[in-house]
């Protein structure tokens, strides 16, 4: 936890004097600013939403697409993020801990949006094994499958509501990341949850290189990405899911 630490202390530094974070998380991109639509059909869902940084929003001032959703959506949510967190082991940051605190089954939810870390790769987490389809408990939380199952496991059991993973925008990936897209995809048909794969929308990266202050950084949305090209997208999705 310690590198961790000092990684988001070195990156949240740099903000001072960052033009793309100025630019990216101008007054203009506000939350405050968005006009509430009361005839969303994302109004009055409730969601909960599990996962780290870009979850939360760092570089966004902790400003996310959730916090847009509900905004101009109405969308009554649950953040349950903490950055540099990943889904594999059992620290108590991380996914599985927060999401056991936080989501204990003493609230209803429409939908539970998990976020495909891009910290596991990052931070050299162990990838591990798709179990088999009879199998629904006792996985390896030391790894991030055996974490993503297990996350599916417990809210089918606690929550039951629909399970919604979304993977993330990374125009640095080295490959370790899409094999990990690649590996929750085989899992799908196991646990029937819906994918959001951002990674892979050829439309979401263009327009991201064509507006270089949606991003902060490689992974990282400004504001302004959150809001011009992440917002449209989660609405559709989740109006498919919760319409």
């Amino acid at each position: 936890m310690a590198d961790q630490e000092l990684f988001m202390q070195n990156m949240l530094t740099e903000l001072t004097t960052s033009q793309r974070f100025t630019e990216g998380n101008a007054p203009a991109f506000s939350p405050d600013r968005v006009n509430y639509d009361p005839a969303s059909p994302l109004n009055g869902r409730r969601v909960a939403f599990l996962g780290s940084s870009i979850t939360y929003g760092l570089f966004a001032k902790g400003v996310s697409f959730v916090d847009y959703l509900q905004a101009k959506d109405g969308l009554v949510a649950t953040k349950a993020a903490v950055s540099g967190t990943t889904l594999a082991g059992t620290d108590v940051n991380g996914y599985l801990k927060r999401m056991k605190r936080r989501f204990n089954g003493q609230k209803a939810y429409d939908l539970f949006v998990c976020q495909l870390s891009t910290n596991d790769t990052r931070h050299g987490a162990t990838l591990g094994e798709r179990t088999g389809n009879e199998q629904r408990e006792g996985f390896d939380l030391s790894t991030t499958l055996g974490a993503i199952e297990e996350i599916c496991a417990y809210v089918k059991q606690t929550l039951d509501c629909p399970v919604l993973f979304y993977t993330c925008v990374n125009q640095k990936d080295d490959g370790t990341y899409a094999q990990l897209v690649d590996e929750l995809k085989l899992l799908q048909a196991k646990w029937d949850f819906a994918i959001l794969d951002l990674f892979n929308d050829a439309g979401l990266n263009a327009a991201t290189a064509a507006r270089p202050n949606a991003m902060y950084d490689e992974v990282h949305p400004t504001q302004a990405g959150y809001l011009k090209l992440w917002l449209p997208v989660f609405e559709q999705k989740l109006g498919a899911l919760l319409g």
